[in-house]
């Protein structure tokens, strides 16, 4: 593959939620763009063989691969990652992409019987994990001066953030509260010339989505309604997100991209 990305070369991504799904693919791409990836990820020995595919992959094009398997929401083990991170970017290095595409929360209903519906801890577990952490994240790299003018900032959302789906909803609050996040942090980082986009994918057939409820049907109405008449794919999304990190983007600030097809211009 011919890299036509020189910008990007020999700079560092950070994906938090980097062995499967937007975050999988997003590090492959983004290595074979040119970048080293700090990946962290949160896997058991079941699907521990994706994560070493990933990283085989970022190592293959010839890039560092520097995964943690953690808890992304935590904040020591966020401590240790920077720690480890900072050494590798050298004097006066930066993260010049970081992408949240944590996807891990509660799928249960609000109302329901009792030990059914979703309680206190699930809630504020699911917004803390897919929404809060993001702004923990860009917070210590900004206090560790390791993000700067060029940096880049995306967080996945979907079109759960505006649209509703059963058992879905501390996940869709979750992702309107992350669309909120990115346009403060656009705001307020303007300034230090540090961008800050939230990335909405169509339907893609991920482990993530196959956890919810009711994917199959999701999945026959996406189809179905997708002017392109097929899902997206992780792919589809890497790629732009490594379009949208060349410097010929830097005054795109504070969106919602649409990465779908056109699926969401349909009803």
């Amino acid at each position: 593959m011919v890299n036509n990305f020189k910008d990007l070369d020999g700079k560092w991504a950070l994906i938090l939620g980097a062995s499967s799904g937007f975050g999988g693919a997003t590090s492959l791409a983004l290595a074979r763009a040119g970048m080293h990836i700090c990946g962290v990820h949160l896997d058991r020995k079941a699907t521990m063989e994706n994560v070493d595919r990933v990283v085989n992959g970022i190592q293959e094009a010839g890039r560092e691969a520097l995964f943690f398997n953690v808890n992304a929401s935590d904040e020591a083990k966020r401590k240790e990652v920077l720690d480890a991170l900072a050494p590798k970017l050298g004097k006066n290095g930066q993260v010049s992409v970081l992408l949240h595409s944590l996807a891990f929360g509660t799928l249960k209903p609000f109302i329901g019987p009792e030990g059914e519906m979703i309680n206190k801890t699930q809630m504020e577990m699911t917004l803390d994990v897919m929404a809060h952490s993001l702004v923990y994240w860009v917070q210590d790299l900004l206090m560790r001066n390791l993000m700067g003018k060029g940096s880049r900032i995306y967080a996945m959302t979907s079109a759960g953030g505006e649209r509703v789906w059963p058992t879905y909803g501390a996940v869709s609050a979750a992702k309107a509260a992350l669309e909120s996040h990115i346009r403060q942090l656009a705001l307020e980082l303007a300034p230090k010339g540090i961008t800050a986009n939230a990335v909405r994918a169509g339907v893609t057939d991920t482990p993530a989505l196959r956890k919810i409820p009711g994917n199959e049907k999701m999945i026959e109405i996406a189809t179905a309604k997708n002017p392109g008449k097929r899902l997206t794919t992780p792919e589809d999304v890497a790629q732009a997100i490594v379009a949208f990190s060349l410097p010929l983007t830097d005054w795109l600030n504070g969106n919602v991209l649409g990465v779908d097809g056109g699926e969401n211009i349909v009803d």
